[in-house]
């Protein structure tokens, strides 16, 4: 990309993120997504385009790692039972479910095999709350819907990569869906890419005290973030699971020592301005890289397929919450609205679009066009109501 061209980005991006304090009227990025759209039909930026490269090897680290090591411990243990259920099992279970639904609803217009309506699910499975979490915390005096909405979404990213990998897999070498080969895969590139970044994390909590400077600290904070995505990938398990692991035991390592707001602070004032950098890039980009994907003569199906992503989701996590005792005594069928509302697709779903994008397979032209669109659906729809849906159905 030309440096003008980022400069002109950013630019609208600051523009968009500033001109709504409080985040109330809009969040930005649908907004950003919108914009996006509009410069692709102006030539000088038509021809940007976003890859899966830069995308997942250098937008994602960052996003993921910033994501884990802010979100408080104390929130993950306070609420591991239904997070962890969410992210993991209760991911496959609405990916297997959705996935069926799809298979059975699209054929009766395309042609759709079910591995094909798998993909579809795993890629709507992961959750980009940036754009709500302000707006959840204000509509409640609980804090616990925003921060089972913040980390399932943690989480899912990497468990939605992996059963979108695994998936890829079997669809390119033409195989049909086995169990059996699936859950063998799953659980290698899962359970890998976890245990090595709790290694990697708990070795850099340790280590960041080796020195007292703070821009030392942040450098390896960044070897962190970006030196384990790509030694799990090296290694061939997840490099998703290992860059949010590592993030979640370096805060858990900082609540236990005297240094933690020391350096927190620290990571704060470095991370704290990459973020809304990337996120303007990323959101601006999608809108311009998406024009070329939609499916314009097939949003019927596409509505219809984000509509199932929705109702779905909601009987999975309404049934989560009926299913732990501790959770149905704090929630009812209103937070379990809000979560499930709250479960916009984003960036994730974007990269896993671009990655199977670039495989250059026929084959896969209707999954990414339906994909596509029902991202974009979700992404304007879900973020521009989540405001007064809470507003009425949470009460503080």
């Amino acid at each position: 990309m030309e440096p003008i061209k980022i400069i002109l980005l950013l630019l609208a991006g600051y523009i968009v993120l500033t001109i709504d304090k409080k985040k109330k009227l809009f969040p930005g990025p649908p907004v950003l997504v919108l914009i996006g759209i509009g410069l692709s039909f102006i030539g000088y930026f038509a021809s940007l385009h976003i890859g899966k490269e830069i995308l997942y090897e250098i937008f994602l680290p960052s996003l993921l790692f910033i994501s884990a090591y802010r979100f408080p411990p104390a929130a993950l243990k306070k609420n591991a039972g239904m997070i962890g259920f969410l992210s993991t099992a209760g991911l496959l279970i609405t990916a297997l479910l959705l996935g069926t639904a799809i298979y059975y609803f699209a054929n009766l217009f395309v042609s759709i095999s079910f591995l094909g309506s798998l993909m579809i699910a795993a890629i709507l499975t992961p959750t980009d709350p940036v754009s709500v979490i302000s707006i959840l915390k204000e509509a409640s005096s609980d804090p616990r819907v925003s921060e089972i909405v913040e980390g399932e979404s943690m989480i899912n990213d990497g468990t939605s990569f992996v059963l979108f990998t695994v998936l890829t897999g079997m669809f390119a070498r033409g195989e049909s869906f086995s169990v059996l080969s699936f859950a063998k895969d799953f659980l290698f590139v899962s359970l890998g890419g976890i245990f090595l970044g709790l290694i990697c994390g708990w070795i850099v909590s340790k280590a960041v005290h080796v020195t007292e400077r703070k821009d030392y600290q942040v450098m390896l904070s960044i070897i962190l973030s970006y030196g384990i995505f790509y030694a799990a990938e090296l290694a061939g398990v997840s490099g998703v699971l290992a860059t949010v692991s590592a993030g979640i035991m370096l805060s858990w390592e900082f609540t236990h020592t005297n240094k933690e707001d020391h350096y927190l602070e620290s990571l704060d004032s470095f991370w704290g301005i990459i973020e809304p950098t990337i996120i303007s890039l990323v959101f601006l980009m999608i809108g311009i890289e998406v024009t070329s994907h939609l499916a314009i003569d097939q949003w019927g199906i596409a509505f219809v397929i984000f509509a199932m992503s929705i109702l779905i989701r909601f009987a999975v996590i309404h049934g989560t919450v009926l299913a732990l005792p501790k959770e149905r005594k704090l929630f009812g069928w209103r937070e379990s609205s809000i979560i499930s509302w709250a479960g916009i697709k984003g960036t994730m779903s974007v990269v896993l679009l671009l990655i199977l994008d670039a495989a250059q397979t026929t084959r896969a032209d209707m999954i990414i066009s339906l994909t596509f669109t029902a991202v974009i659906l979700s992404l304007i729809i879900q973020s521009s109501t989540i405001y007064p849906l809470s507003k009425v159905l949470i009460k503080k």
